[in-house]
């Protein structure tokens, strides 16, 4: 679930307080022209030509993808195939050649992604015990789900435990489940981590949300602790978005990668709750829940019985099937085993019945029509040039990122060129349509030596970076970047900006504000022919330009020293002699 970077930005602009601040580590190097609305240089003027020539590009695309006809392009649908196929016949139009392989070795434009597609029928959640009783509703009080891929899982009475942010980090001196044996019970979770609840600097990553933070995360420790189920509450400031994010995207069918164990791993029950709901039962146990959680900020936090039980039962629907990302290859003239990769994700969430309204197709104009529209664009620029760049060029348009990055997860795990030779990569995710933007909005600023590169490339255009407002909202976790960042390959996600060219920044304020309210994630994202793309060709245009630039060196960009990922980049350094 990604909310565009114009967007995010600007709507939650009126909660900012003080200065822009890198979310990076300390020893990464600072370049001060390139940061906080400084070096704001004319340099060299971007090539009109090719920008208008991507933004009418741009409006094709977009507004095919989006269109009803495609079904909001939810995995393993009749959306995808019109989606993959038409990726396929523009890539090919464009000039480059298949990226993978099918199960005979020969070259395809599409790598299967075996996938279960489960439609998850749950009855109200009952909570009970004390005398107290009382039914969460589907969409309106919870939303419950499972990862076992299995046709039925429930919660039984399963006593409920408040476990904090659910978090056991040895590094911060910090468990949450110290001394509870979490067997046939149900964790309570606080959304986001310490670090943001506290804005304490020397707690986690400060204001800056850590993968900790993360609900995927909190899911995962759960099954390791043992737990039956997990129940995150919902709070729109430390989640980053409203509930009807939660309930439009964690209702209708849900993806998940076929997992031979069928997940059995995981807890027999996922959910979120309302703030609201949260409270009653809270308070049903005796407990205030502000008084909780404040004391869950603090290092030493006692998980708390809380008296009640769960119960609930999922019906699952199963269909196996194959998903696909769509992989794309310019071959490098002189180092073809060696390649910079492009990411976008073509999936949005399809068609969901329990939508409220007329209209239940969520199209993804701006997400992500826009991002995987972007790889077209650039592919067409890139195979359009005299000679080829050493070095080859991936396009890989992934799917079900909207289900947890599962189609970049698995291209991780199966990559066409091998992580330790791929150079470095960029990912498009919902791309600004309010025209062009002075500032690059470097998503996990303060992480890469490619930071330097694109920002000597963004003064050609007259634009600087800057690091992201709010860091708090975990947005570099997000994205398909992540997937491969996390093996340790270089990572760029960058997008634009709000500091417009042509127009006050209140006008844009506005438009965001809009947008978060009424399109994000909601049949309301669909195309409309009067946006203005230039910004997005901008964009765009920056990471060609990077790209071809690492792709015509011998460069190898690394994480700055400290990341989280530059051991495991370091340790496949021999390879790259």
């Amino acid at each position: 679930m990604q909310i565009p970077t114009l967007w995010r930005n600007l709507c939650f602009a009126a909660i900012a307080t003080g200065a822009l601040t890198a979310c990076g580590t300390a020893s990464a190097p600072q370049d001060d022209s390139a940061v906080a609305g400084k070096g704001q240089q004319t340099g060299s003027a971007p090539d009109s030509a090719q920008l208008e020539t991507m933004a009418a590009d741009l409006h094709k695309h977009v507004k095919v993808l989006a269109s009803d006809e495609f079904e909001g392009r939810a995995p393993a649908s009749r959306g995808e195939e019109l989606t993959v196929n038409y990726l396929a016949e523009q890539f090919a139009a464009a000039g480059l050649q298949p990226g993978a392989t099918d199960s005979e070795g020969r070259p395809s434009w599409f790598q299967q992604v075996p996938v279960v597609e489960m439609h998850i029928n749950s009855s109200p959640l009952t909570v009970t015990g004390n005398g107290f009783r009382k039914e969460l509703q589907p969409l309106t009080d919870m939303v419950t789900f499972t990862q076992r891929q299995t046709p039925a899982s429930a919660l039984d009475h399963s006593e409920l435990v408040f476990v904090g942010y659910g978090i056991v980090a040895p590094e911060n001196d910090w468990n949450d489940y110290a001394g509870v044996d979490m067997a046939g019970k149900t964790a309570v979770i606080l959304v986001n981590d310490p670090g943001y609840a506290t804005q304490d600097k020397a707690l986690f990553n400060g204001n800056a949300m850590t993968y900790y933070g993360r609900w995927s995360y909190k899911f995962e420790e759960a099954a390791r602790q043992g737990a039956d189920g997990a129940i995150i509450i919902h709070e729109t400031g430390a989640a980053g978005y409203p509930w009807e994010v939660v309930s439009g995207s964690w209702s209708g069918a849900q993806i998940s990668l076929a997992a031979e164990d069928k997940n059995r791993d995981r807890v027999a029950v996922e959910a979120w709750m309302t703030g609201a709901a949260a409270q009653d039962i809270f308070a049903a146990a005796g407990l205030d829940l502000a008084t909780e959680m404040e004391a869950a900020k603090t290092r030493g936090f006692v998980a708390k019985p809380l008296g009640l039980n769960a119960s609930v039962q999922l019906q699952n629907s199963l269909r196996h099937s194959d998903s696909r990302n769509v992989v794309a290859k310019l071959p490098g003239k002189t180092h073809p085993d060696e390649a910079v990769i492009y990411t976008a994700h073509w999936d949005h969430l399809g068609i969901n019945d329990n939508t409220a309204g007329e209209d239940h197709i969520f199209n993804g104009a701006v997400d992500n029509a826009t991002g995987t529209a972007g790889l077209l664009a650039m592919a067409r620029q890139i195979a359009g040039m005299d000679s080829r760049p050493q070095r080859s060029m991936l396009f890989v348009a992934v799917t079900a990122e909207e289900s947890g990055l599962l189609g970049s997860k698995y291209y991780a795990e199966h990559p066409v060129v091998p992580l330790e030779k791929t150079v470095a990569g960029i990912n498009f995710d919902a791309m600004g349509v309010l025209g062009p933007m002075r500032d690059v909005i470097v998503v996990g600023y303060g992480n890469s030596e490619l930071e330097p590169l694109l920002a000597g490339v963004a003064r050609e255009q007259g634009r600087y970076l800057s690091p992201e407002d709010h860091p708090e909202r975990g947005y570099y976790y997000r994205s398909d970047h992540f997937s491969l960042a996390k093996k340790g390959v270089p990572m760029l996600y960058f997008d634009s900006g709000t500091d417009s060219f042509d127009h006050s920044r209140a006008w844009a304020q506005q438009q965001g504000e809009n947008y978060t309210a009424h399109a994000y994630h909601k049949p309301a994202d669909e195309y409309d022919p009067n946006w203005d793309l230039n910004g997005a060709a901008m964009d765009l245009q920056l990471g060609m330009r990077l790209g071809l630039q690492l792709a015509n060196s011998r460069t190898w960009p690394n994480w700055y020293q400290g990341n989280e990922f530059r051991a495991i980049r370091d340790a496949s350094a021999e390879v790259r002699r």
